[in-house]
């Protein structure tokens, strides 16, 4: 087992339809793939299309080929909530019974005056928005005043806008590191995030020093192989999202196509373990965004690196492509979509690809790598019906 490795790719928010309990989260009809497809019918996705994602779900109007390349299916949410921290944990094989706290309306009164305390400094702010639209809205404000911007989402985190001459970059972790020991309780977002930013009056842009402070998971899929002597690389904010537990080496990202192209490069170095990359352009900068026309070409884009991946594939990779929950750009609002997910498996040799069906859980896809490198893990997850999870 020394040799085998795992390269799962989170497309982050690429759901393929509204759950059964989509009525709880106001999301029933979304269906981010299928919704894309009608608005977007020219959509060119050929090896996606070749590996069997238009034959996850007969229903939909994603083309379908007479033999895939790779196993197809898609999975349930167990956990409650839609959020990215909820739906990577849970691909790991982790699932809560309790959704992290949104907090739409702004967070507590008493509990901004005590982290305005806690930091020595008024915020402003306060409330749900864009990122990228706040720093427009506050950033005069916060130039003049050094006021850190405070705002939140649909999400469940608790964000901070500061601009990097104003408050240097250091200051600003600390004072994320701040908010993240105070928020606890019914206060306990998924994640405190930094948004630093730059520039002037108008133009503001946001840095890629952002970071994030996630609460610690339990022990997962990533903490057993780490255990257990494999390597466990993150690509993205892989490494926010688990605060690093588990991880065992990690490279970021600015975009989607810095994912991709470090995770070729973790391919090239990496020999045996999983490699675990989130590609987040398709949620921050097309679904939150309601951008159907940017989120498909965002679609194209992602699928030309497929043969790239597929040629530096060893006969004992699996490379597994799915998502972590719906951003349907065609919904109301701005929210992720309560949705399932679709999974893609492909190995050497390619075709014959089987139908896995409808899972319960995200967590399969945790059961079936730990059962894969022969590591224990203590998850709710079933192995897939396939003899490549079973090889000893």
């Amino acid at each position: 087992m020394k040799d085998r490795r795992v390269i799962l790719i989170v497309l982050d928010s690429v759901g393929i339809g509204a759950l059964p309990d989509a009525a709880l989260y106001n999301d029933v009809g979304a269906h981010t793939l299928g919704h894309i497809f009608e608005h977007s019918p020219h959509i060119q996705i050929p090896h996606l299309l070749s590996l069997g994602l238009g034959n996850i779900d007969g229903q939909n109007n994603i083309p379908k080929v007479d033999n895939p390349k790779a196993h197809f299916g898609k999975l349930m949410e167990a956990s409650a909530g839609k959020d990215t921290t909820t739906g990577h944990w849970e691909i790991a094989g982790t699932i809560l019974q309790k959704p992290f706290p949104v907090f739409e309306n702004g967070f507590p009164d008493d509990f901004i005056q005590a982290f305005e305390k806690a930091i020595g400094s008024e915020v402003i702010g306060n409330y749900a928005a864009s990122g990228t639209t706040i720093i427009q809205e506050l950033g005069d404000e916060h130039v003049r005043t050094g006021k850190p911007i405070v705002y939140t989402s649909a999400d469940s985190v608790f964000q901070i806008a500061m601009h990097e001459s104003i408050i240097p970059i250091e200051r600003q972790y600390e004072i994320c590191t701040i908010a993240r020991k105070m928020l606890k309780d019914d206060l306990e977002v998924g994640r405190v995030i930094a948004r630093p930013f730059t520039g002037n009056s108008g133009t503001y842009t946001r840095t890629s020093n952002r970071k994030d402070f996630a609460i610690l998971p339990p022990n997962n899929l990533l903490t057993s192989l780490a255990d257990h002597g494999y390597a466990v690389h993150g690509v993205g904010k892989i490494y926010d999202i688990f605060a690093g537990h588990g991880i065992t080496s990690y490279t970021k990202s600015s975009d989607n196509e810095m994912g991709m192209q470090k995770t070729l490069d973790a391919m090239d170095t990496i020999d045996r373990g999983l490699i675990f990359t989130n590609l987040v352009d398709f949620d921050m900068l097309y679904g939150h965004r309601r951008d159907v026309v940017g989120y498909a070409k965002c679609l194209e884009a992602f699928d030309k690196w497929i043969p790239s991946v597929i040629q530096k594939m060893h006969i004992n990779d699996i490379l597994i492509i799915t998502a972590d929950h719906g951003n349907d750009p065609t919904h109301s609002g701005t929210d992720h979509t309560r949705e399932y997910i679709p999974i893609l498996i492909y190995h050497k040799p390619e075709g014959n690809g089987l139908n896995i069906g409808e899972r319960k859980t995200f967590a399969d896809i945790a059961k079936s790598i730990s059962n894969y490198f022969g590591v224990p893990l203590d998850t709710k997850g079933t192995v897939f019906e396939l003899p490549i999870f079973n090889m000893a």
